[in-house]
């Protein structure tokens, strides 16, 4: 199965190193669509910290970063949950952004923008299950309860036998108390 991950992270990562890297050397086209999402963010970026830029550009090349690192890193195998999900969570802000086909009135703009929205809804798709993949170890949630259970027979295990040897103790008090000596 390697082999197929391999090969199906790397296909999954393209879009997003390729486009990443396009959209940081070049920002511009993209920040009049982008406004409509960066802007009613921006006051929320504010208070959460002031040193978060909150203009449409630098959070447009931020974003853009994330797809470009977050795909390397999902086409290398480094991190790749992390990464799915970091590159999953880029595209919600994207796919809003920039295909926003409920607002076109042009039937044609309207149909390539829908068309580009349930792809990139095909994508988040593909980028959870990356993201849930644990390359057939078990996940944490199993780790946990499988660490719990054996916790509890290990327990039930040295209760009883801390109650077997009291009761060899006591056999063995008492058979000594009925030895003459």
């Amino acid at each position: 199965m390697r082999p197929v991950r391999t090969v199906a992270r790397t296909l999954l990562s393209a879009a997003f190193v390729i486009n990443g890297a396009r959209t940081l050397n070049n920002p511009e086209p993209f920040v009049e669509r982008a406004a409509r999402v960066t802007d009613p963010l921006a006051p929320t970026l504010e208070r959460a910290s002031p040193r978060i830029p909150t203009d449409t550009a630098s959070l447009v090349r931020i974003n853009a970063g994330v797809q470009l690192v977050g795909g390397l890193l999902l086409a290398t195998g480094h991190f790749p949950r992390l990464a799915a999900t970091a590159l999953a969570g880029s595209l919600v802000p994207t796919t809003l952004a920039g295909h926003a086909f409920w607002e076109e009135s042009d039937p044609q703009k309207k149909s390539q923008d829908q068309i580009h929205f349930v792809k990139n809804l095909g994508l988040v798709g593909g980028l959870l299950l990356a993201a849930l993949d644990t390359e057939g170890k078990p996940g944490l949630r199993w780790r946990a309860g499988h660490r719990v259970r054996h916790s509890r027979k290990s327990m039930a295990r040295a209760v009883r036998s801390a109650r077997r040897d009291a009761r060899i103790a006591k056999v063995s008090a008492s058979t000594a108390r009925m030895l003459p000596g």
